[in-house]
């Protein structure tokens, strides 16, 4: 396990969330205990509707619990308004998606310079940032060219090149190699890998037991509960256990 002793980058502190009220309200998570340190890659697995996503969205501040606390780049999310919500995810936290989210009418360096310059970065630097951040996926040669002309793998490395530039301390990855071959989908981990080696904390949704075992450690939701957790070598093994939710 690579994880520092550093304090945790995310913690959720028995984070409950539910969706809607009375006989229609739904429990999407129940109870979640999780720290995630710098340096340290985290899986998240489970079956559909177990409350992956929920948990993503809460931890990169686009969602708040009904219970529990999450607490962020040692902020607590529940004292901050809009603004600051805003401002915790332009400037600590990356997102890279299934489909990958980048705006079609900009270049992959355009992309991946935006968020700097909605922080008020100036064009010139936030380009710099761009370029160093695709280099570092090898999409250095790439970086002038529209979405629609890349390949998926290159347009998901685009997309991560987007997540990490600038000083994020933590990326969330929601299923990134879903819609990737084998080769390329082993392609994205090993940037997602290389960016935690490098200090980053990485939470990354996956329902592929082969990616999960890049991680340091699988966390394990079923109901909206963590029922267990696994050593990358142990992922199968915890698919095959029954868990103890409702």
């Amino acid at each position: 396990m690579r994880a520092s002793r550093q304090q945790p980058v995310l913690e959720l502190r028995g984070v409950g969330r539910i969706h809607g009220t009375g006989a229609r309200a739904v429990t999407a998570l129940d109870g979640v205990d999780l720290t995630v340190a710098p340096g340290e890659f985290v899986a998240v697995m489970g079956p559909s509707g177990s409350g992956k996503s929920t948990l993503l969205n809460l931890a990169g501040a686009l969602d708040r619990p009904t219970s529990g606390s999450v607490i962020l780049a040692g902020r607590d999310l529940a004292g901050l308004d809009r603004t600051a919500l805003a401002e915790v995810r332009r400037r600590a936290v990356g997102f890279v998606f299934q489909d990958f989210n980048l705006l079609p009418s900009l270049t992959a360096a355009e992309n991946a310079a935006f968020p700097l310059e909605l922080d008020g970065w100036p064009a010139r630097r936030a380009r710099a940032a761009a370029l160093n951040a695709l280099e570092q996926v090898g999409l250095a040669d790439l970086a002038d060219r529209l979405p629609g002309d890349m390949s998926g793998g290159q347009a998901q490395r685009a997309a991560i090149a987007r997540a990490i530039v600038g000083p994020r301390r933590l990326l969330l990855a929601d299923e990134p190699t879903g819609a990737l071959d084998s080769a390329t989908g082993t392609a994205v981990i090993t940037v997602l890998r290389e960016r935690a080696d490098d200090g980053v904390a990485v939470l990354m949704v996956t329902h592929e037991p082969r990616f999960a075992a890049w991680a340091d450690r699988t966390v394990f939701l079923r109901d909206g509960r963590l029922v267990g957790a696994s050593d990358p070598g142990d992922v199968d093994a915890l698919l095959a256990t029954p868990g103890e939710g409702r």
